[in-house]
């Protein structure tokens, strides 16, 4: 059997297309990371079960009353009902919380670690503003003062 072109150039692309392998130190991350959400996700979910049930007996008690919202669905109230939720920004606050669901907390350990960063520069900050403020002092005192 006699391989044409398009036969090399098909095997080829295949080949160009090969993922590269994942390394360990990438498992790892994606393992802590799914770790990570899956206890945040556990977190909120145990969080929001006393929030989830109040609502739904709340649903229940008011079910027989649903004939009030019917006016509420026609087209020109939910046209004020957009106009409402853009002067009260209800849109921006979804947004807002979408983006926060979206966040990837730092673990106790890096949190200390920029805690202590933070120090550490807050320190070397001030001891330098400190130096600055005496020399500039004992200068000041030297030229006005002579």
């Amino acid at each position: 059997m006699v391989a044409t072109k398009s036969d090399k150039s098909a095997s080829s692309k295949k080949k160009l297309s090969k993922k590269a392998p994942v390394t360990v130190r990438e498992r790892s991350e994606q393992s802590s990371n799914l770790a990570q959400k899956r206890t945040l996700r556990k977190t909120a979910g145990s969080a929001s079960k006393p929030f989830k049930a109040v609502g739904r007996f709340i649903a229940r008690i008011l079910s027989p009353f649903k004939f009030i919202l019917r006016p509420f669905k026609t087209r020109p109230v939910r046209f004020v009902g957009r106009i409402l939720a853009k002067v009260l920004l209800l849109s921006y606050f979804a947004g807002a919380w979408k983006e926060l669901k979206q966040v990837t907390w730092p673990g106790r350990r890096e949190t200390w670690q920029l805690t202590f960063a933070v120090f550490v520069f807050a320190l070397g900050f001030g001891l330098m503003i400190t130096i600055t403020d005496y020399g500039l002092d004992k200068i000041f005192k030297k030229v006005i003062l002579k």
